[in-house]
């Protein structure tokens, strides 16, 4: 957040005092060909890495990132959003606008706070920025401000809003703009059924019709408007429901859309599932693992070749008694271990103590053996069978299919099953 740190009264005017942005949400090489669009120096808006088509033909390739921190600038931007639903806030007008990014270092920053709405005391003074803006708050814009069936904006509202911004960091095209056309002579009633009465998700599992036309498309728009080459489903198995969450059963129900807090979980869990392309020309660098014997980058085609461990993730509801919790550790050098890793009890998220935050484990690859190397695990022992061996803090252990590590003792505690796949 770029959150007021102050209030001043001068003149009887009330004014607020909020920190400067830092120095990473300035552009600092801008635009190709020497910065033609004169932008170096201003402010990062999301606008810029959201459409591919801006990403293809203006940025300087060192201000886009990779892969990797498009994600975790979309955990930083659902945990500020989380919070600010927490304290019975919205935004009102969560928009690429209004969201600082940096896709070079992973960092995002929700701006323009003082807009927020309070419902049922301070009314919003804006219904958003097109694109944005939900189905029900566009429908019903027409309406009077003080009739009771417009649709204003609200938590629900930001809800939508959120899922649209991170999709769109991940894919680079907007989730409702297809190719569906309602109506052929009136463009502004085409745009408001489009993005109101029949928003139609453009990757919609069962109705196709809203589907991006890519013999359409610009060159500049591909192959991130091919959404058969790059359909949602490569963000993984926890990000992939939210989006048939947001933009079929909550598109037009909006109590059924998934919570800020439904994505920091998922994108958290979809941080640990990434790995490293082996291809060191890939633009993005880092891809979702997809379950698959023979796992290959979907942005650049390479196959993944060598051993390729997978953590399972299990924790103890009693002593000795271990359930899945579906979440699962890749391995690659120089991944780390962390308490959130080893007990299912402590999350990842602001709430984290210095110490909390402390890497506890790395692995690495040497002579063709993968390897975990213990910093901060006092309880990590190797399990087979009866047999159980304690690996001590500075030691460590060689990964092997069907292992079983135990990292934490005690509630909360997880136990990880080692998967060996090879290719």
């Amino acid at each position: 957040f770029c959150w007021p740190t102050a209030a001043l009264e001068h003149e009887g005017k009330l004014g607020l005092v909020a920190p400067t942005y830092p120095s990473h949400f300035f552009f600092e090489h801008g635009s190709k060909n020497n910065d033609v669009l004169g932008i170096k120096g201003k402010e990062k808006e999301g606008k810029w890495f959201a459409a591919s088509s801006l990403r293809n033909r203006f940025m300087d390739p060192r201000e886009l990132g990779d892969w990797l921190n498009h994600i975790r600038m979309c955990v930083l931007l659902s945990r500020a959003v989380k919070k600010m639903h927490m304290m019975g806030l919205a935004h009102s007008d969560l928009s690429y606008k209004n969201v600082l990014v940096d896709p070079s270092k992973g960092f995002a920053c929700v701006i323009d706070v003082d807009g927020l709405v309070v419902p049922g005391k301070y009314p919003p003074d804006v219904v958003g920025t097109p694109d944005f803006i939900a189905p029900e708050v566009v429908m019903t814009n027409h309406l009077a401000k003080g009739d009771p069936n417009r649709k204003l904006p609200r938590r629900e509202t930001d809800q939508h809003a959120l899922a649209v911004l991170i999709y769109m960091y991940l894919l680079y095209r907007h989730p409702l703009r297809g190719g569906k056309v309602h109506d052929v002579d009136d463009e502004q009633r085409d745009e408001s059924l489009t993005m109101g009465e029949k928003a139609l998700f453009v990757e919609h599992p069962t109705d196709r019709s809203n589907r991006i036309r890519v013999a359409d498309a610009k060159p500049t728009e591909l192959p991130w408007a091919d959404t058969e080459r790059m359909p949602y489903t490569i963000t993984g198995p926890y990000l992939a429901p939210l989006f048939l969450q947001a933009f079929v059963t909550g598109l037009h129900e909006p109590g059924m859309r998934p919570s800020a807090n439904d994505w920091e979980t998922a994108l958290v869990k979809t941080v640990d599932l990434i790995q490293p392309c082996q291809n060191p020309s890939c633009t993005q660098k880092w891809y979702v693992f997809d379950n698959s014997t023979k796992p290959r980058c979907p942005f650049c085609g390479t196959p993944h070749k060598g051993k390729l461990p997978i953590l399972n993730l299990y924790s103890s509801r009693k002593e000795g008694q271990f359930r899945p919790d579906n979440h699962r550790l890749m391995v690659w050098t120089g991944q780390s271990l962390f308490l959130w890793h080893a007990n299912n009890l402590i999350a990842p998220n602001e709430r984290l103590t210095d110490s909390q935050k402390k890497r506890v484990g790395y692995f690495v690859l040497h002579n063709d053996i993968w390897w975990l190397v213990n910093e901060g695990l006092p309880d990590l022992t190797e399990i087979n069978g009866a047999s159980k061996t304690t690996v001590p803090i500075g030691n460590k252990v060689e990964l092997k299919d069907g292992q079983q590590l135990l990292l934490a003792k005690g509630e909360g505690g997880r136990l990880v099953v080692v998967q060996m796949v090879e290719s």
